[in-house]
């Protein structure tokens, strides 16, 4: 199952095992149950303190690992837990072996506090780059509290669970057999939704912070270059985001950041986040902006944001890098069926189509790469573009031709999606040419029709913004209101790319502090460097 590469460093993270773990398998006569067996067996046979045991009544689903701890932790993968789900095993032999859980003490206490029992399924497909993060997540839930119990489930080998249970996007994780939550969730925001008193409590804390030199609002690549650049100048740092990573979480493949030939969004933001983490700037994930106050406005004579969790931030220099997000389509039965068929992720959710016909809405790069991708899982794949020309390059385009079952239509304007009340069935678009109304049979729709700056909180701030809701910057990456900076996808900057809005980041906090060290700080609010 493993190669021998890959097994060294398996056993290398099992020596970091201080208690014994248990792994039960579940089999069935099928070969993905001989394939489990087979990483089982593998697995104890790399350190001692892993012991196997088949027992075929341990659990319902075959082929299924059960991970049991000392503690009474119990942790199962049903499915063959390799691709992107093989950290998350690994983590959790770790976790359930007694190896430190990387997450901050509050953490550790608030999920230790939590009473009740409860039963999570994550339905999850192993091309997902984003289920990762809510299996380990509810995993490390597991390991620290023994009222959890989590089971991880491959939907490509249990398609008749998918069918039952009507999914159609994917994580989509249960509690007790209800529908918990869709789409990809970190620790805080499962916290969230457990513990209904942890937004107050961590708006009360946010409050007690005293004002930063430099905060910054969004933790992608902008975000992060701009805290480094920041905190290696000895200034007081923060970084308050939604969702640390942004939209590179999102991204698979990046084979264009210069000196690396191949990383994944995920693996690239861990990065992200170690490196800032290393300068000591105070990460506030999971809160996200609701309004900014201009120094000129505030009482305090400082910038303020507020949050939607109700705490107020104050900083003598902001900069802003909240990115984007995918553009909607905005037409009749795109909300209404969301992960009920009309989907943003191909590699997350494509492979929940197999077998079916699919449409992909756009024709650049993004919507042809994902035409590409979809045409070797699904039965056909139409490509619907509001243009005359496909805006994709060349050879993007040519590799598309070149595949049977992908079939790719011009001046064709989505009109609307059509469902039956719990999935999609079709899709109607208008021929631009001729003014004929068409519809497609299909079962998902694939929207691919480039992003949206994150900027409606600026709305009544002052901050200047273009017709397409971008802001407005100069040379330093200044905005129209003093002390306010921004950097990346957000901007009006060209070309959206992830080594760009590092550079727009690094350029802008340098343009923050110069900024800084030109203007006094006001007497009354004298911040601490």
């Amino acid at each position: 199952m493993l190669d021998t590469s890959l097994k060294q460093q398996l056993k290398t993270y099992l020596q970091n095992l201080k208690r014994p773990v248990q792994l039960v398998v579940s089999l069935g006569n099928d070969a993905k149950s001989a394939e489990v067996d087979a990483l089982a067996q593998e697995i104890a046979e790399l350190h001692p303190a892993v012991n196997y045991r088949r027992d075929d009544n341990a659990s319902s689903r075959k082929p299924n690992m059960q991970i049991l701890g000392e503690n009474g932790s119990v942790m199962n993968f049903a499915g063959v837990p390799l691709g992107h789900e093989f950290t998350s095993l690994v983590l959790a032999l770790l976790h359930t072996g007694g190896h430190p859980i990387k997450i901050t003490p509050e953490q550790v206490e608030q999920i230790k506090s939590l009473q009740g029992n409860y039963e999570f399924e994550t339905y999850i497909s192993l091309s997902c780059q984003n289920c990762p993060d809510v299996v380990q997540a509810l995993n490390i839930i597991s390991a620290l509290n023994t009222n959890f119990r989590h089971t991880m489930i491959d939907g490509a080998l249990f398609q008749a669970e998918v069918s039952d249970r009507k999914i159609m996007a994917v994580p989509s994780v249960y509690m007790n057999g209800e529908l918990f939550g869709q789409g990809r969730m970190t620790l805080t925001d499962i916290l969230k939704k457990l513990d209904k008193g942890a937004e107050a409590r961590q708006a009360a804390a946010l409050n007690e912070k005293s004002p930063y030199e430099m905060l910054i609002v969004g933790g992608g690549p902008a975000g992060s270059a701009a805290a480094i650049y920041a905190a290696r100048k000895g200034i007081r740092t923060g970084v308050v985001a939604d969702r640390f990573g942004g939209q590179v979480m999102d991204t698979l493949a990046i084979e264009n950041f210069i000196s690396v030939k191949h990383t994944e969004g995920p693996k690239l933001v861990a990065g992200l986040e170690a490196h800032v983490r290393e300068y000591g700037v105070d990460i506030m994930d999971g809160q996200k902006v609701k309004t900014l106050l201009g120094a000129d406005k505030s009482a305090s004579g400082l910038v303020e944001i507020t949050t939607e969790s109700g705490a107020t931030l104050k900083t003598r220099a902001l900069l802003l890098a909240t990115g984007a997000r995918w553009r909607e389509m905005n037409v009749p039965g795109e909300k209404e069926y969301r992960n009920k068929g009309v989907a943003y992720c191909p590699h997350c959710d494509g492979p929940l189509f197999k077998g079916k016909d699919v449409a992909v809405i756009g024709g650049g790069n993004s919507g042809i790469e994902a035409a590409i991708d979809l045409a070797g899982i699904v039965k056909s794949v139409t490509v619907l573009e509001f243009a005359d020309t496909l805006r994709a390059d060349a050879v993007l385009v040519k590799k598309a031709e070149s595949m049977g079952n992908i079939t790719i239509i011009k001046n064709a304007q989505t009109t609307e999606v059509i469902g039956d009340g719990e999935k999609v069935v079709a899709l109607h678009y208008k021929d631009r040419i001729s003014g004929e109304a068409k519809e497609v049979k299909l079962a998902g729709i694939f929207v691919q029709i480039g992003l949206v700056p994150n900027t409606e909180f600026l709305k009544e701030s002052g901050v200047t913004l273009t017709n397409r809701g971008e802001i407005e910057v100069g040379a330093r990456g200044e905005t129209s209101l003093a002390g306010v900076f921004a950097a990346g996808d957000v901007t009006d900057i060209p070309y959206k790319q992830i080594i760009i809005a590092m550079g727009e980041g690094a350029k802008a906090s340098l343009g923050a502090f110069d900024y800084l060290i030109r203007t006094p700080a006001p007497v009354q609010n004298e911040v601490a460097a």
